[in-house]
């Protein structure tokens, strides 16, 4: 099958510096990716560029089947869920849930421009409830707390069902018992075989939700390593990619790294 997502030598260069220096990442259907590294290695800008939302300095970008530069990316980005910081401040607090959540059936941030259907609305609901928020369809945006948040925006990018899911630090900011009922819901998404591929930026190895296939890791722009997970978050490629000597553990599927005594 064709990838899903395929970068080749892409590059990205803001004020003077590299941000990207040469990346190749391919991405299958059905496969679920990790990207990981320290803070300024691109890992955000790369999630970008595979979104549609930032244009390489150089390099070559295929999303689903279709090269950047020669497809109207409007129409693509309908077939792309992408959750990041930048949506989370774009939603107006009075909304409620099930709202923000319709409106993606028109790539909207709120519902009052277009019509919507009794399907929609059901449609709605059960994104929700696929992301343990059942009953909170009427909660406004702004009481909800920041975990619950980032669960109706991933709940929104369901609702058009994308083929590829990208997923901009999701637990970042969230306290321990908000990280964990996110990550026991995106484990849930990795193993459902309707949901499309997913890739997900964090910085810390305990956020990555069982489930994940793959991983890649960066730093300074470049790839430090990427392919099936077991191969790639161990001690040594972490240690390079951080500069720290770290040990890497697995318990019950999902990971974890502490600096070696």
């Amino acid at each position: 099958m064709a990838p899903v997502l395929e970068l080749t030598g892409v590059s990205v260069r803001r004020e003077g510096r590299w941000i990207l220096d040469g990346i190749d990442w391919s991405v299958q259907p059905g496969e679920r990716w990790a990207i990981v590294g320290p803070n300024g290695s691109g890992k955000t800008t790369l999630l970008r560029v595979a979104a549609t939302d930032l244009w390489p300095s150089r390099g070559r970008v295929a999303v689903l089947g279709e090269a950047i530069g020669r497809v109207d990316v409007r129409s693509l980005r309908e077939r792309i869920g992408f959750v990041s910081a930048a949506l989370v401040d774009g939603i107006a607090p009075s909304l409620v849930a099930r709202d923000v959540v319709m409106s993606a059936r028109h790539a909207a941030l709120a519902p009052w421009w277009a019509a919507y259907s009794a399907a929609d609305r059901t449609r709605a609901e059960r994104s929700l409830a696929r992301l343990g928020l059942e009953g909170f369809e009427r909660r406004t945006y702004g009481s909800l707390s920041s975990g619950e948040r980032q669960r109706v925006l991933i709940a929104r990018t369901l609702m058009r069902d994308p083929e590829l899911l990208l997923l901009d630090e999701p637990a970042a900011g969230l306290d321990l018992a908000a990280r964990e009922a996110l990550v026991v819901r995106l484990g849930g998404l990795a193993a459902d075989p309707s949901v499309g591929a997913v890739a997900l930026v964090t910085h810390h190895l305990e956020e990555i939700p069982v489930g994940t296939t793959h991983a890649l890791v960066i730093a300074g722009g470049r790839t430090v390593a990427a392919g099936p997970i077991e191969r790639t978050l161990t001690g040594p490629i972490l240690s390079t990619a951080f500069g720290l000597g770290l040990t890497v553990g697995r318990t019950d599927g999902r990971f974890s790294a502490h600096a070696s005594p």
